[in-house]
């Protein structure tokens, strides 16, 4: 009888702590992401698929931030100023070899991190700031491992790949005078994706609001047809299959436009608000929700910041 009992209550212990660990990873993730400091000023995140992280960049200080989907704060990954990164902007991951690019904004820099160790890989000067204006804005990592930078000031998409000896290398990849990107005055392009196939890049152009299909085997350029959708002010891009989110900082809102086969054409289909958008840059889909960062750059230049900082977590669409 002693042992029967016994039997009982272990199977019932057993059942409870399942019950538990169930409820725990049912539990709903948090509706936002705070990002700890005052003058954090964030612009870009990156999600890394194989362990839940995501990561966001500080213009302040250059700090990098890392959190966990499941965990409402956010901490310290790199401190700022290391390794001669005084600012971040744009970030990706390759989530293949554990790799962090960091696009290095008006410092003309871009680094490449191991996100295991935190150890930097490669502190690299693309553009040299004294010769010309430069804002390396953003990158992504494509299938093969190269990753692509923009620039919204100087004319050219950078890559960054591995040479001899393994060896980091950062070179002018595409010269984009005299192509259908034509720069004018003010930030030109921003967000930068790749296709998962490796074959495309699709870039937005902010101050004039148009989005190109750039085909990497070719360096072929076209427009993409997006009829009398309204995409100024166009920061980070996201792509899923051929959705494709459109942050649009200023407005404080998301564009969402569906996408032709060989994306040569886009169409409207729908608009994402939140109210817990302040100024939203770049965002990133982290395991069905997307996760925007509120950078305030408008509160910037006042400083009096909407404290904490945030990145805000959103459903997809449809």
């Amino acid at each position: 009888m002693t042992l029967r009992r016994t039997a009982i209550a272990v199977v019932v212990l057993l059942l409870g702590l399942m019950v538990a660990s169930g409820s725990a990873l049912a539990a709903p993730r948090p509706d936002e992401y705070i990002l700890p400091g005052d003058e954090v000023f964030p612009e870009g995140i990156a999600f890394q698929r194989s362990t839940g992280n995501f990561f966001v960049s500080s213009t302040t200080d250059g700090t990098i931030f890392r959190g966990h989907v499941r965990q409402p704060e956010a901490e310290v990954f790199l401190p700022g100023g290391e390794d001669g990164r005084t600012t971040a902007i744009g970030l990706d991951v390759d989530d293949k070899k554990d790799r962090l690019f960091i696009a290095g904004g008006g410092t003309g820099q871009v680094f490449v991190y191991d996100i295991r160790s935190g150890e930097v890989l490669a502190a690299l000067q693309a553009f040299d700031p004294a010769t010309g204006p430069t804002f390396i804005n953003d990158v992504v990592v494509t299938r093969s491992g190269d990753a692509f930078f923009t620039d919204s000031m100087n004319p050219v998409i950078y890559r960054v790949f591995k040479g001899k000896r393994g060896k980091y290398v950062v070179e002018d990849w595409l010269d984009l005078t005299g192509t259908p990107i034509e720069f004018v005055e003010g930030f030109n392009l921003n967000g930068i994706v790749a296709t998962p196939n490796g074959k495309y890049l699709v870039v937005i152009q902010s101050n004039v609001g148009k989005l190109f299909r750039i085909e990497i085997a070719t360096r072929e350029i076209i427009e993409i047809d997006t009829g009398d959708a309204e995409l100024t002010a166009g920061d980070g891009i996201v792509l899923q299959g051929r959705t494709l989110y459109v942050v649009r900082n200023a407005l404080g809102e998301i564009a969402v436009l569906q996408l032709s086969g060989r994306l040569e054409r886009g169409v409207l289909v729908h608009t994402i608000t939140d109210p817990s958008f302040r100024f939203p840059t770049t965002a990133d889909i982290a395991r069905g929700r997307l996760l925007v960062v509120n950078s305030q750059f408008d509160r910037q230049a006042t400083g009096n910041p909407v404290l904490p900082f945030t990145v805000s977590s959103v459903e997809l669409w449809p």
